[in-house]
């Protein structure tokens, strides 16, 4: 095997030169990414009055302790729906990446129930399939940690249900693959944060906390008439016992 030896000067000026700028580039990447997780924590005093971890809490959780968690496409979405570089929050609602559960590597996908409810942004869908992409080569079983207000209506983009879709059926194919695709529904979850635990192989439901429906109890009333709780509508203890979405009841 050929040997290469670098020519790189490490004492050079340019060297030096080159590693200031990209260190303060590196600033400016963690100030950004910190930015959602800011913006998420202002609604921690409502997650810990409804008894519920927050999405980085839930994180990390579920990942092994001392091993590494590799964050990807922390920049979704940036600039995209707030255009000014001061204000826009970056990452798409979501925080994904790869790490370990049980000395398993997967890929983890977290919905940022912190920021508007966990509604999807133009790129979150996008980032989904990103994860996806690459758990599909990698062979990564992908984990889905759910609680998501689906799609911002006021917002609509028919691309919006293109890229759904799409992240719909790279659940099928990672399935069809033998990779599991596997969901923990801790929260309310409607509309497109309904479809990816449908469409996931196993599914672990919060009672009491986790739900999936199209619509909410006060949707369905105003288009149908028929009065029901969340609860009864969509909740986890009900997907375990009749439609059975939810595999284990936690």
């Amino acid at each position: 095997m050929a040997v290469y030896q670098s020519k790189i000067d490490t004492n050079s000026d340019a060297f030096d030169a080159n590693r200031q700028d990209m260190l303060a580039l590196l600033d400016e990447l963690k100030k950004l990414s910190s930015r959602a997780e800011k913006a998420s924590e202002k609604r921690r005093a409502r997650f810990e009055e409804r008894g519920q971890l927050t999405p980085r809490e839930r994180l990390r959780r579920i990942l092994d302790p001392g091993m590494p968690f590799l964050e990807l496409y922390n920049l979704a979405n940036y600039c995209v729906e707030d255009k000014n570089r001061e204000t826009s929050l970056p990452g798409a609602s979501s925080i994904a990446g790869i790490g370990f559960i049980d000395g398993v590597r997967c890929m983890i996908v977290v919905d940022d129930s912190g920021i508007n409810a966990g509604a999807a942004t133009p790129k979150t869908f996008v980032k989904t399939i990103g994860c996806q992409d690459i758990a599909l080569d990698k062979k990564l079983p992908f984990v889905h940690l759910v609680e998501s207000a689906g799609a911002n209506l006021v917002k609509y983009e028919v691309e919006h249900w293109a890229y759904g879709g799409e992240c719909f059926y790279k659940l099928a194919k990672l399935s069809a693959a033998g990779i599991p695709t596997i969901v923990v529904l801790h929260g309310p979850s409607t509309a497109g944060g309904a479809y990816m635990p449908g469409m996931s192989d196993y599914v672990i439901g919060i009672k009491g906390r986790g739900s999936a429906a199209l619509g909410g109890a006060a949707l369905v009333r105003a288009a149908t008439g028929e009065v029901s709780t969340d609860e009864e509508l969509g909740g986890a203890e009900m997907h375990a016992s009749t439609t059975g979405l939810v595999e284990y009841l936690a």
